[in-house]
C-alpha cells in the first residue's frame, strides 16, 4: 500500500534525476561529435580549394620566374594527390555522419523523451470530477460514467507508468551502448581512412616525395648560404661609425659623366597663390627627355624636354636638396633629392646633346676632362681653341689670361661676402658716396628690374676690355663644374639712370649696390645667352683720404631672360646720366624712347612676378 508507493516515488525521483543528467550529457557529448564532423566536412571543401589554387600558381605570370618550370610540374602533382585525398576526406565525413551522429541523435529522440507525466495529468482530472458528485442526489448515471472514466483513466496511467519504469530500467543499459557505439563507428571511420590513405599515399607517391624532398633542401641551401652572406654584410653595417649614416655627412663623388639617370624624386606642387605641396613620383630620362612614371601606372609620360634645358641648386624654405630645371622656353620644375648633385650633373649633360652623338659615354667624358682644364693656367687664348667663349673673335695680339686675371685668384660665390678685399671696398665706397634714395635716385627716369642668380665675383686685373669678363665667366664656371658647387643666390637687379642694385626679392632688402659709373665694362656671353656680367672699379684709398689706384671686380650672373637685355638696360642707364649733362640731349633721348604713365622709360615687363625660373648655365658652351 502506502509504503510501497512512497518507495516507487523515492526511486523514480532517483531515476529521473539519472536520466536528466544524461540528457544534459548527452546534448554536450553530441554538439561535440558535430564539431568533429563539421571540421570533417570543411576538411573535404578546404582540400578541393587547395587542389583548385595549386594550379592557378602557373597563371600568375611572375615577373621573376627563374626555376618556375620544375615548381609549376611539381605542384600539378601534389594537386591531383591532393584531389585524391580529398575523396577519402569527403568518404571519412560520410561515415562520421552514419556511424556517430545518427545513433547518437537518435538514442537522443527515442530513449530520453517520456510521456508518463502526460497520462498522470488526464488521471487527476478524471478523479477531480468524480470527487464533486454530491452524495445526497446521486445520479446513477453520471455517477457510473465518472466512475468508468476514472477506472479507465488509472489503467491507462498504470500501464504508461510499467512502460515509464521499463523505459527507465532499460534506459541503465541503453546508456552504456549509446556512449560506446558512436565512438566505435568514429574510430572504425578513421582506421578505414587511414588504411585507404597508405595504399594511395605511401606506394605511388615515395619516390615523388623523396625528389621533392631533395630539391626543397637544395634551395635551403642556397637560402642559408644567402643568409650567412646577409648576415656577414650586416655585421659589417653594424660596425660602423653613426657618422656614416648621418644625412649631411661627405657626400658619394659626383659621377660627371652619367647621360641617363631614373629614381624617385619629390616634386613641387602649388596648391594655392603661397601654399606648396610635394609629391613623391618616379622620375626616370629617355633620350633626351624627362619621364614621370605616376602610382599604378604601366609605362611613363613625357614631363619635360631636357634639350638646352638649364638645371641647378635652388633653396626652398621647406624641403632640402632642391634644384630646378628650366627648359628654353620658361617652363620650370623644381624637385628635391638627397642625390640632387648627381640628378643637376646628368640632366647638364643630357641638355647639351650628348646623348645623340655615336659615344655619348666618351664625350661626356671628354666634357669632364675640359672642365678640369678650364681651371689650369694656360698661356694663351689660341690654346684653348673651341673653349672659348668667341673663338672667331680671337686673334694673335689677344690678350692672355695672366694679363686679365692674376693666376690663383680666389673665386667669391656668395653675393653676401666679398669677391676681394677691392670688392669690400669697393662696397664701402658705394654706400659711403650714394646711400640710394638720398640723391639723385629719388628721381630715375629709368627703374629696371630683372631676376638673376649670382654666380661669382673676383678680382681682374683690368676693367676696360669685355675679354676680361669672358675670363671670369670661363673660370667660374670651370670652377662650379669641378667642385661640385650648385648653389646660387638669387636676387632682383634694379637698373636705374644711376646706379646698380642687387636686392633680396624675400625681405627687399639691398645685398649690394653700384653707381652706374663705376660699371666700367658689362656684357653677355655670345653662346650662353643667359649669362652676363659686369666690371666694377674701386679705389684702394690710402692715409688722409688719398685717393689710390683703381681696382676692379668681374661679377658674373645667370638671368630668367637674355643677358644682352640686362645689358642693353644699362647701357641706357649710362646714356641718361650722360644726357643729364646736356639738357637738350635729355630731351632728345625722350623723344626717342616711349615712356611709361610714371614717366619712366618704357621697357620690358619687369620679371620679378616669377623669380623661380631660370636655371644652370651651360657649362660646355661657357667653359672657354
Amino acid at each position: 500500500g502506502p509504503m510501497v508507493f512512497r518507495l516507487t516515488r523515492s526511486l523514480l525521483s532517483v531515476f529521473e534525476e539519472d536520466a536528466g543528467t544524461l540528457t544534459d550529457y548527452t546534448n554536450q557529448l553530441l554538439q561535440s561529435m558535430q564539431r568533429v564532423y563539421g571540421a570533417q566536412s570543411e576538411m573535404g571543401l578546404a582540400t578541393e580549394q587547395l587542389s583548385r589554387q595549386l594550379l592557378e600558381y602557373e597563371k600568375q605570370n611572375f615577373a621573376l620566374g627563374k626555376g618556375d618550370e620544375e615548381v609549376i610540374s611539381t605542384l600539378q602533382q601534389f594537386a591531383k594527390t591532393v584531389g585524391e585525398l580529398n575523396t577519402l576526406h569527403s568518404e571519412l565525413a560520410t561515415q562520421m555522419a552514419d556511424r556517430m551522429i545518427f545513433p547518437m541523435i537518435q538514442f537522443r529522440e527515442k530513449d530520453l523523451t517520456g510521456r508518463h507525466k502526460h497520462l498522470l495529468i488526464k488521471h487527476e482530472a478524471a478523479m477531480v470530477k468524480y470527487s464533486r458528485l454530491p452524495k445526497k442526489k446521486e445520479n446513477e448515471k453520471v455517477k457510473a460514467e465518472l466512475v468508468g472514466e476514472v477506472a479507465y483513466s488509472r489503467r491507462k496511467q498504470h500501464q504508461a507508468s510499467m512502460q515509464y519504469y521499463c523505459a527507465l530500467n532499460a534506459l541503465q543499459y541503453r546508456k552504456r551502448v549509446a556512449m560506446l557505439e558512436p565512438m566505435l563507428g568514429y574510430t572504425q571511420a578513421q582506421i578505414n581512412f587511414y588504411k585507404k590513405g597508405i595504399d594511395l599515399v605511401s606506394k605511388k607517391m615515395d619516390s615523388f616525395l623523396g625528389s621533392v624532398s631533395s630539391m626543397t633542401q637544395n634551395i635551403q641551401a642556397q637560402l642559408d648560404s644567402e643568409a650567412e652572406a646577409m648576415r656577414m654584410t650586416q655585421r659589417e653595417l653594424l660596425s660602423m661609425e653613426d657618422t656614416v649614416y648621418m644625412p649631411d655627412r661627405d657626400p658619394a663623388p659626383v659621377n660627371r659623366t652619367l647621360i641617363q639617370k631614373a629614381g624617385y624624386l619629390n616634386i613641387r606642387n602649388k596648391t594655392g597663390l603661397v601654399t606648396t605641396a610635394w609629391d613623391r613620383l618616379y622620375f626616370f630620362t629617355q633620350g633626351g627627355n624627362l619621364m614621370c612614371q605616376p602610382r599604378g601606372a604601366v609605362a611613363g609620360g613625357m614631363v619635360l624636354d631636357l634639350d638646352n634645358s638649364s638645371v641647378m641648386a635652388v633653396e626652398c624654405e621647406d624641403r632640402r636638396y632642391c634644384f630646378q630645371i628650366t627648359s628654353p622656353n620658361g617652363k620650370t620644375l623644381i624637385l628635391s633629392s638627397v642625390s640632387h648633385l648627381q640628378w643637376i650633373c646628368t640632366l647638364n649633360n643630357i641638355s647639351r646633346q650628348i646623348y645623340l652623338t655615336d659615344n655619348p659615354e666618351a664625350v661626356a667624358i671628354r666634357l669632364n676632362q675640359t672642365a678640369i682644364q678650364a681651371v689650369t693656367p694656360i698661356t694663351s687664348f689660341e690654346k684653348r681653341g673651341e673653349g672659348s667663349p668667341n673663338p672667331d673673335r680671337l686673334t694673335s695680339s689677344a690678350p692672355e689670361p695672366e694679363d686679365l686675371i692674376v693666376p690663383g685668384t680666389p673665386i667669391q660665390f656668395d653675393i653676401m661676402l666679398p669677391a676681394s678685399e677691392f670688392q669690400d671696398q669697393n662696397r664701402a665706397g658705394g654706400r659711403r658716396t650714394n646711400p640710394f634714395g638720398e640723391t639723385d635716385d629719388d628721381y630715375s627716369l629709368l627703374q629696371q628690374v630683372f631676376a638673376v642668380r649670382f654666380l661669382g665675383s673676383m678680382a681682374v686685373r683690368s676693367g676696360q676690355t669685355q675679354e676680361v669678363i669672358y675670363e671670369a665667366m670661363r673660370q667660374v664656371l670651370a670652377a662650379r663644374a669641378i667642385h661640385n658647387i650648385f648653389r646660387t643666390t638669387e636676387s632682383h637687379l634694379m637698373v636705374t639712370s644711376s646706379c646698380l642694385r642687387l636686392i633680396d626679392p624675400q625681405t627687399q632688402v639691398t645685398r649690394i649696390g653700384f653707381q652706374l659709373q663705376e660699371v666700367t665694362q658689362f656684357v653677355a656671353h655670345q653662346e650662353n645667352g643667359r649669362l652676363m656680367g659686369f666690371v666694377v672699379e674701386g679705389r684702394d684709398w690710402g692715409e688722409d683720404d688719398e685717393e689710390g689706384e683703381p681696382s676692379f671686380s668681374a661679377f658674373v650672373f645667370e638671368s630668367n631672360t637674355e643677358g644682352e637685355k640686362i645689358c642693353y638696360t644699362i647701357s641706357l642707364g649710362k646714356d641718361i646720366m650722360e644726357a643729364k649733362k646736356d639738357p637738350e640731349a635729355l630731351v632728345q633721348l625722350l623723344k626717342n624712347m616711349p615712356l611709361t604713365n610714371e614717366g619712366k622709360f618704357l621697357l620690358l615687363d619687369n620679371e620679378t612676378g616669377n623669380t623661380a625660373n631660370g636655371g644652370a648655365p651651360d657649362e660646355e658652351e661657357s667653359e672657354a
